[in-house]
């Protein structure tokens, strides 16, 4: 794999954290508008609700209908150039059309008329221009960077969208699904529904047998996000992906050396040999681990014994899913993260840096080192949330795991669960059908000079098996096509000779493609057309010819994601 063509990589992810900035100040700016104008009005910075009140009734409707009339003219005035120019305003049209900016004039305009409207007190909500505007800078931003980085302006905005409505509404998680379901139209999330219902009955059912505590005890204990729990939540995100690394390494290679063993009895039986040897060391890493995770989070363990268990767990782990015992990684993987966390914290912490409770971080390795293993950060992210019930792990939960499975993905190791290897491959083969050019695919094509006769052309057809031979000029530039079969036609009619030049029976209005399109825009020239092949030409003012392309080739190219 080529990392270049990576839909994921690191320069997305650093573009985000200044467009995550900017989206939130756009919207604390346009807060700040609407409280300067109640100051204005009403000489107090509150909700209209209340301000309202210092004026006579008399003149509410009047001051609400001023605002409306107001916010009139400004939308009149957007709606006009926007039919004018023929633009989309919206974000989400702008995102779900991949269109290169959002209009900078139209989105000021509809934001100055919603600041009329909500200054004024007309019953809408503040997100929606704010959530614009946020778009709008990041479009700002998309535009400043270099086309070297190969992200569509249209990538951007979305991310400036999804900050913005985080902004607003403080919720980060539910503002990204926001942005990828109703922009992206992602049809799988509808697949959740049915899904979630059934999870939901599950933990009720559960609850109403009794079983309501947090699986992991650590619901009371706040995490403080400041610069020092900020950069261990990092560090522990890019460990934890090197961590998950190692492991998926150490079971492909356990799994080899095993796979000598035919028997399957004998297999397993000397997979089970090799842990108990290990738990002659410390029984800690038998089973699936969570009663240790209870204990390491109860802060039972001394730096010594957390790093024996860390390096013992991860070899146990390794020969038992290497040996083929059925059974799951998520637990064993939640303990190793856990491990991790707290070392690192507590090796954070003899380092002096104020970190507060150590142990909180056992939750976030755990998270990491999930994310890492299964490639499902989302997953991961979530499922550590509901079983510690601790909101304030939300943050550093979020960061650690995108780090942690962006480090495996970067590493080229393919996920524990070979269906989400699948969709990556299906992702990134995908990825690579948008984003390649004609160009990388054209084969050589038979041309003639227009002076050249037909006879040469059937020969050339013969020996190339070619039903059109393209025609160019001196100086390489396409003139059009001869067809074999008008050729025998007209021949047999004995409207022409062999000896006849082929300008003669030239088709000067052949379709082309040109080598900078994209393989999406080359499908939809064959859609158009019953051919096989068709000329590729340098661009449309010079023409030069370069070769063919085919449809098989196409084909073969979209398959591998299909």
């Amino acid at each position: 794999m080529k990392a270049s063509k990576h839909a994921l990589n690191w320069t997305t992810l650093l573009i985000a954290i200044p467009v995550g900035c900017a989206a939130s100040l756009v919207t604390l700016a346009f807060r700040g508008v609407i409280e300067l104008i109640n100051h204005l009005l009403f000489a107090r910075s509150g909700e209209i609700t209340d301000s309202l009140h210092l004026w006579p009734w008399i003149f509410w409707p009047l001051l609400v209908g001023a605002g409306g009339v107001l916010a009139g003219y400004f939308l009149r005035y957007a709606v006009a150039i926007e039919q004018q120019q023929t633009v989309k305003t919206d974000y989400l049209e702008v995102i779900n059309a991949r269109l290169d900016a959002v209009p900078t004039k139209t989105s000021l305009f509809r934001a100055l008329s919603s600041i009329a409207s909500i200054g004024s007190g007309a019953s809408i909500g503040k997100e929606g221009p704010m959530v614009q505007l946020s778009a709008l800078c990041g479009s700002a931003i998309g535009r400043l960077l270099p086309a070297s980085l190969n992200l569509k302006n249209s990538d951007v905005v979305a991310m400036a969208a999804a900050a913005g409505l985080a902004s607003v509404y403080h919720a980060p998680l539910a503002s990204a699904i926001f942005v990828a379901e109703i922009a992206f139209g992602i049809s799988a999330l509808q697949r959740l529904i049915p899904l979630i219902i059934a999870s939901a009955t599950a933990v009720m059912t559960m609850w109403t047998l009794g079983f309501r505590s947090a699986l992991y005890p650590l619901a009371d204990a706040n995490f403080a996000m400041d610069l020092s729990s900020l950069l261990m939540t990092v560090v522990i995100g890019l460990s934890a992906g090197l961590a998950g690394w190692i492991l998926i390494k150490c079971i492909a290679r356990s799994k080899v050396l095993f796979s000598r063993v035919a028997s399957l009895p004998v297999r397993l039986g000397a997979g089970g040999f090799a842990v108990g040897l290990l738990a002659l060391i410390s029984t800690d890493i038998l089973g699936n681990g969570y009663e240790v995770i209870v204990k390491v989070m109860a802060g039972d363990y001394l730096l010594p014994g957390l790093l024996l268990l860390l390096v013992l767990k991860t070899l146990a782990t390794s020969l038992s899913v290497g040996s083929n015992a059925v059974g799951g990684l998520f637990t064993p993987s939640l303990l190793i993260g856990a491990l991790l966390g707290v070392i690192i914290a507590t090796l954070g912490a003899a380092l002096h840096l104020p970190l507060g409770n150590v142990l909180l971080y056992a939750a976030i390795g755990m998270a990491a080192v999930l994310a890492a293993v299964s490639q499902a950060p989302l997953m991961a992210m979530l499922m550590v949330l509901e079983m510690t019930l601790n909101s304030s792990l939300l943050f550093p939960l979020m960061i650690a795991t995108v780090l942690a499975s962006m480090v495996v993905y970067r590493l080229q190791s393919a996920s524990t669960y070979p269906v989400v290897s699948h969709h990556f491959s299906r992702s990134e083969a995908k990825y690579d059908f948008d984003n390649m050019r004609i160009a990388e695919l054209i084969i050589p094509g038979a041309a003639l000079q227009p002076e050249e006769s037909v006879g040469q052309a059937l020969a050339v057809s013969s020996l190339k098996r070619e039903r059109y031979v393209y025609v160019i000029n001196a100086a390489g530039a396409f003139l059009g096509v001869v067809s074999i079969h008008e050729i025998s036609r007209r021949v047999l009619a004995q409207e022409i000779t062999l000896d006849s030049p082929v300008q003669c029976v030239m088709d000067q209005d052949f379709p082309v493609i040109f080598e900078n399109q994209s393989m999406r825009e080359g499908w939809e020239a064959f859609a158009a057309v019953t051919l096989e092949r068709l000329p590729v030409l340098n661009n449309p003012q010079e023409r030069r010819f370069l070769g063919a392309l085919t449809k098989t080739s196409l084909i073969q190219k979209a398959q591998e994601f299909l």
